[in-house]
């Protein structure tokens, strides 16, 4: 008969004295490392065990926490809270906001709403308590973080649940998705479910509700761009927003556009493709990476075909990322045997100056 594992014993014992809330966070913290690539020796029994307990976010926050985050919904990522861009909440951020709001910022008012919760059985009497709580919140929040000290305040409490500082980012973002909230459920409403191709009739269409948008709630935008990539058949496309109303090409004329930034969440697709690629690769799924690389490629050729981008900011981080594209190759590939010659690095730039017509031939069918 096997014996017991003792340090299985320990773990569970170890993890039975902590508060869930605490297991909730200590969960969040390891997948965000993870998130990060940092590397986590010895933890695979640690995170199995709190991935049993919490098996996704929702259900790690309850149906309050549910209900009261619902407005963030069509802009939540996964992903490190660091990853998030300007237009988007990472959804590992929320658990050290729900448990700052609850246990430290609005403790009596918070345990008020979730009580209530607890107690109806109809849906919409439910969300009706979430939309009253989310007004407390904003209105604390609102009062709190217009000042240095306040601000102060709340990033120290924060500290107390996660260790990463741009969870605060997100809760500022969640503040300003909240406050928008109407304006943005009415925009992705008047959105065609899917856009095939964002142009003529459509790209005219979505500019003209992003102006409309714009005139109440610029603050929006970003979150508006967010709901917009997620209903395009070709995510990179986007750029169009920006591109497609420039005078020229130049960086400055495309920059001066009322959805320049656009262009930068664009770019962060590249950022977060990389993220898969290396992911792929360690997987030793080749076939999926050569799929994530073409992908990759596909849109650096819709950023130069769109924007003389020469020197200017954006092809300065686009060769920083096609470099940072080349170190996952050249490290995670020659794990898989794909280096029987030249670097992959430079076999990279050979292709660069072909135009990268066949980038997948760098890694085998």
């Amino acid at each position: 008969m096997a014996q017991p594992n003792r340090a299985s014993e320990q773990l569970t014992q170890y993890l039975s004295q902590l508060l869930p809330q605490v297991r909730g966070r200590l969960l969040a913290e390891l997948e965000r490392l993870l998130e990060l690539g940092e590397p986590i020796p010895r933890t695979e029994e640690l995170i199995a065990s709190l991935r049993a307990e919490f098996p996704n976010g929702a259900d790690r926050r309850g149906e309050p926490s549910r209900l009261f985050f619902k407005p963030l919904e069509p802009v939540l990522v996964d992903g490190a809270p660091e990853r998030a861009n300007s237009g988007q909440i990472a959804r590992g951020s929320l658990l050290p906001i729900w448990t700052l709001l609850t246990t430290e910022l609005l403790q009596t008012m918070a345990r008020e709403y979730v009580d209530n919760v607890s107690n109806v059985s109809k849906p919409p009497e439910a969300e009706k308590l979430a939309v009253g709580f989310q007004k407390k919140a904003l209105g604390y929040l609102d009062g709190t973080m217009r000042s240095e000290e306040g601000s102060a305040m709340v990033r120290a409490s924060l500290r107390m649940y996660t260790s990463s500082p741009a969870v605060f980012d997100d809760l500022a973002k969640m503040f300003t998705v909240f406050r928008t909230s109407e304006a943005l459920t009415k925009f992705a409403q008047n959105l065609e479910p899917k856009i095939a191709k964002l142009e003529g009739a459509s790209l005219t269409k979505v500019l003209d509700q992003l102006k409309a948008l714009k005139k109440a709630n610029a603050d929006a935008i970003p979150f508006a761009l967010t709901i917009v990539v997620r209903r395009l058949a070709t995510p990179s496309q986007l750029l169009h927003l920006a591109t497609k109303v420039a005078e020229s090409k130049a960086p400055a004329a495309i920059a001066a556009t009322p959805c320049a930034l656009a262009v930068s969440m664009v770019m962060d697709q590249i950022d977060e493709r990389r993220l898969l690629l290396a992911v792929a690769l360690k997987g030793n799924r080749v076939a999926v990476a050569k799929a994530i690389l073409k992908e990759i490629y596909a849109i650096e050729a819709a950023l130069r075909a769109q924007i003389d981008l020469g020197g200017s900011d954006w092809g300065n981080r686009l060769r920083d990322q096609l470099a940072a594209v080349a170190a996952v190759l050249e490290v995670d590939g020659a794990q898989h045997g794909l280096r029987p010659g030249p670097s992959l690095r430079d076999r990279l730039a050979q292709t660069v100056q072909k135009g990268r017509a066949l980038i997948a031939d760098i890694l085998p069918a």
